[in-house]
């Protein structure tokens, strides 16, 4: 009996044959998994690996295919994949070739959503600080939104009531779909090119997040940014969300609440005229009167500060002095004159004259003429003056008393 040698495959045969098993029983077919080791390749392909706690799985999605994602894959992120599983023959690696794509446990949409939001705001697209205030009054008014739609009859029909005279440019776009987005963009460009408008308001009506999606688009929140004109975005009902609302100047809950935010009533800014008007009469009236009072205070000190009225003061002043100097001679010479008769009364009072006069004499030495107090001074024989009150007497001492 002769014995069957087994069949020995070179590489590339079992390689091919494994292919051909494998693509013939895992064609369309689901796998999950956790994306790490993520490349998007400069020709529009990706390529990243599925993982979960026992093993990995290569994958690769052509341009083709992920053309459609609405978000970004990226390392980390648990996905539900749909495609074919197929072996890589130069390496021999097993691989799947993934068609669709769909976040794990989160929709796609919303995880575009978050993910461009996030993106977005770490750019500095929402910061507050770069908002624009809206027009209290504009003259014209860019609305880019359907022609044909609930929203843009809601806006006219508010803003025709509230002030008929304001001029309306409308944008016709669509507002969702393909297209939509593109067209949106458009219409913000062109309005921006006019340079006259006050403001722009992209709206539509509501709708659920795939018919929303128009403005969830990076390239609508980016024209509406550039945007040199102020953008009001009134997207869906008060509970609707979209990335425009973050991006424009002023977000209103829906297309009606829009309209009431650019356009005020003209009763209340006739009214709010009349206010202004009154506060501002009070305040140029009081103005006014604090201004008098001011006046009136800087022309007293003005004529303080007059050199005539300075030289008329001191010419005052010096008056006063002098009248005050005089006064004070006069005072200080009566005092002067008592005292000088009180003086000469004391001086009078002490004289020798006056003694004289009272029947004294005084008796002088003669020749040397000094004063006889003492008889015994005197030689008998000598010769003396007597001096008395009226005139005098030259004597001979004929006897001496001691």
């Amino acid at each position: 009996m002769e014995l069957r040698r087994p069949r020995v495959y070179s590489i590339s045969e079992l390689t091919t044959e494994l292919k051909a098993l494998i693509e013939d029983t895992f064609t369309g077919v689901w796998v999950e998994g956790e994306i790490s080791n993520f490349k998007h390749h400069t020709s529009g392909h990706m390529y990243f690996t599925l993982k979960d706690e026992r093993g990995q799985l290569r994958a690769v999605m052509f341009r083709g295919s992920n053309r459609a994602l609405q978000f970004r894959p990226e390392d980390g992120l648990a996905v539900i994949v749909f495609g074919n599983v197929t072996i890589y023959e130069p390496r021999g690696e097993y691989q799947i070739y993934v068609e669709s794509m769909e976040p794990k446990g989160l929709g796609a949409l919303q995880l575009a959503f978050e993910q461009l939001k996030t993106r977005l705001e770490a750019e500095g697209l929402f910061d507050p600080a770069r908002k624009r205030p809206i027009s209290l009054l504009p003259e014209k008014i860019g609305i880019v939104t359907s022609p044909t739609g609930a929203a843009i009859r809601d806006i006219l029909q508010i803003i025709h009531r509230r002030f008929a005279n304001v001029e309306i440019l409308i944008y016709p776009v669509r507002v969702q779909g393909e297209r939509a987005a593109g067209e949106i963009v458009e219409g913000i460009e062109v309005l921006n090119k006019r340079g006259d408008l006050d403001v722009i308001i992209v709206a539509r009506g509501g709708g659920s997040i795939e018919d929303l999606w128009a403005f969830n688009e990076e390239e609508v929140a980016r024209a509406i940014y550039a945007s040199q004109t102020p953008i009001i975005s009134a997207v869906g009902h008060e509970t609707d969300v979209t990335i425009a609302d973050f991006v424009a100047d002023v977000r209103a809950p829906t297309p009606s609440a829009a309209a009431e935010l650019v356009i005020s009533r003209k009763g209340e800014l006739i009214q709010r005229v009349d206010d202004l008007t009154s506060r501002l009469v009070s305040y140029v009236r009081s103005r006014a009167e604090r201004s008098g009072d001011r006046l009136r205070s800087l022309g007293r000190h003005l004529r303080l500060l007059n050199p005539l009225e300075r030289i008329k003061r001191q010419r005052e002043r010096l008056r006063d002095g002098v009248l005050a100097l005089q006064a004070g001679m006069s005072h200080r010479l009566a005092l002067w004159r008592g005292e000088l008769r009180t003086a000469a009364a004391t001086l009078d009072s002490l004289s020798p004259l006056a003694i004289l006069a009272r029947g004294y004499s005084v008796c002088r030495r003669l020749p040397d003429l000094s004063i006889v107090t003492r008889a015994a001074s005197l030689a008998e024989g000598g010769r003396v003056e007597v001096l008395l009150a009226e005139g005098g007497l030259i004597c001979r001492v004929e006897e001496r008393r001691e």
